[in-house]
Formats: C-alpha cells, sequence, structure tokens
C-alpha cells in the first residue's frame, strides 16, 4: 500500500512538471518563474528566495534571494532559455515580502547588473518599512564602483543604477499598471514587525505568494480560487525530530505541510506550489504524502527555474 501511494505521488508530481513545462514555449499571457525556493541555509540545490511574475515581456520580481540574477539569466535567450522578457536589462520593477537576509542579499545585484547589462532607468521597488534606508545603504556602498562606471573606462548610462524605493504601510494596492495588480496583506512571522505576502491579479491569472509566515487567515482570504498559491513549508516529519526550543521557533515563524494543507483545503487555489522549502531530511515524496493526508488537490514541490 505504501509503495503504491509513493508511485501515485510520483505520477502526480511528474505530470505536473509535465504541465507547468508545456505552459512554457510561446506564451504571451501570465509566466510564473521560481528563480529561488530556499531558506537561510547555503543549500547547493536552492537559491535564495526569489519569483519572476511574467506578463507578455515585463518581468515582476518578487524577494530577492542570493542567486536571482543568474537564475533569470539563465532563462534569457543570452544564456540559452526561452524567456525573453528575462533579459536582465528588462527587470525594472521589484517588490520585496520583508528584509530577512535571506530575501535581501541579492538586493544588490539586483541594482547593479541590470544596470551593467543596459537597464537605463530607475529600478523601481516596493517594499515594507526599511527598504528605504536598505536601498540608501547599499548605493553608498557601491558609490565608489558606480562612479568608476559613470566615469572610469567603462562608461555607463547615468540612470540604471538608481533607485525609487517606495514603502507601504497598510494592506491593500500597492502598485498597478496595465498589465497587473498587486495587493499586499500583513502576515505573522513570529515578531518579525513588517511581513507581508503579495497577489498579483494578471489579464488571465491571480498568483498569491506567501511570503514568510505561520499560518494566516489572511493567505486563505487573498488565495480564495487563485490559479497558483506559492507558500513556505517545512517538512512536518523534520520537524518532529526538532529539540523544544526549535519547534517553538518554527512553529511561530514558518508553515507545517500539514498547516498548508488546511489552509489551502479552505482556500481551493487551482495549484499549490511550495518554497522556502525546509526538508529536515525529508524527500518530495514525503512532503506530497503529508500534504495528502488532509488535502487532495494540485501541489508541486518547486524546483529553481520552475516555470508554470
Amino acid at each position: 500500500m505504501i509503495k503504491k501511494t509513493l508511485l501515485l505521488l510520483f505520477l502526480i508530481q511528474f505530470h505536473n512538471i509535465l504541465w507547468s513545462q508545456s505552459d512554457l514555449s510561446g506564451s504571451d499571457n501570465t509566466r510564473v518563474v521560481l528563480l529561488g525556493t530556499g531558506n537561510p541555509n547555503p543549500s547547493p540545490n536552492q537559491s535564495g528566495c526569489s519569483i519572476a511574475i511574467v506578463v507578455g515581456n515585463t518581468p515582476y520580481i518578487v524577494d530577492f534571494g542570493p542567486g536571482l540574477i543568474r537564475k533569470a539569466a539563465q532563462l534569457s535567450p543570452r544564456y540559452g532559455g526561452n524567456i525573453p522578457a528575462l533579459d536582465i536589462k528588462n527587470i525594472k520593477r521589484a517588490f520585496l515580502t520583508h528584509l530577512h537576509s535571506d530575501h535581501t542579499t541579492g538586493y544588490p545585484d539586483l541594482i547593479l547588473t541590470p544596470w551593467v547589462m543596459g537597464r537605463d532607468e530607475p529600478l523601481e521597488v516596493y517594499g515594507p518599512e526599511g527598504v528605504n534606508e536598505m536601498t540608501y545603504h547599499i548605493l553608498k556602498a557601491y558609490d565608489n564602483d558606480i562612479k568608476y562606471r559613470l566615469y572610469g573606462d567603462e562608461p555607463a548610462n547615468n540612470q540604471g543604477w538608481r533607485v525609487n524605493s517606495h514603502e507601504f504601510f497598510e494592506e491593500g494596492v500597492i502598485y498597478s499598471d496595465s498589465l497587473v495588480k498587486v495587493e499586499a496583506f500583513p502576515v505573522t512571522h513570529g515578531n518579525w514587525p513588517n511581513a507581508w505576502g503579495f497577489r498579483f491579479t494578471t489579464p488571465n491569472k491571480v498568483i498569491v505568494i506567501s511570503g514568510d509566515t505561520s499560518p494566516s487567515e489572511n493567505v486563505i482570504k487573498y488565495s480564495k480560487d487563485a490559479d497558483i498559491l506559492i507558500h513556505e513549508v517545512y517538512s512536518k516529519k523534520g520537524f518532529d525530530t526538532k529539540n523544544d526550543f526549535w519547534k517553538t521557533y518554527h512553529s511561530r515563524n514558518h508553515t507545517s505541510t500539514f498547516e498548508l494543507a488546511e489552509i489551502a483545503s479552505k482556500a481551493k487555489p487551482k495549484l499549490v506550489v511550495l518554497y522556502h522549502i525546509l526538508f529536515w531530511g525529508a524527500t518530495d515524496e514525503d512532503l506530497l504524502k503529508e500534504i495528502s493526508q488532509k488535502y487532495s488537490g494540485k501541489v508541486i514541490v518547486g524546483k529553481d527555474l520552475d516555470v508554470f
């Protein structure tokens, strides 16, 4: 019985991967790209948390974990990929769920590398309180580099290094244009004071990103009947091996497979994608099996460079 269950879970996962990849070629609508599915642990197989919502030829970046620019470049035609929107100079709009380091250590790369590669207008960044100060200090830290590129032997344009950072403080719409509406909603991430999730509404899809959070009623509210819910998760099997201190910490800051199953059962998204994954020795099949005990909908264990 166990072997049959594992085989079924494998076939579901394999079918879901094929389905996600089939939507890649020639699409001019909405695509979701996992640039990084990791956490603070330096997993060689997971870059830091980052997602690209690509609408037509316009990319919108969510979170700036380490490695995001090189992952985006990998999917661009310059490096053999087939998503022209992820040509690095096209990255001009970005959103931040919170200021933890595993979501922000790629920020200097996000500012500077697209400029070096030809971005000729300021980066627009939307984030919680503190993002303005972080932006100021990053630019100060790279002041000599910026001056050399502007006035040294390899002159660059004088706009692409600049950043217009916008802080938001309240739940609701924080950005909109002709392609997308972005709503922010607060989530509970331990005692971190400003942690947020996002709901992206495009012409043909609704995508919700949980950010780092323990089980949240706001995630359920904003994910009702969404096309894709991208949610952080940790293995319940791995959690049970932790000592009391770490059990308390993770239960206050993050969401288990069992808890996510309950969230998904209430929200009923068409697809759940796992990211910011804490495996703790569990396998993909373990995660899917744990969730399937309380939720029968479609679930995918997110991998870096997955496209939906």
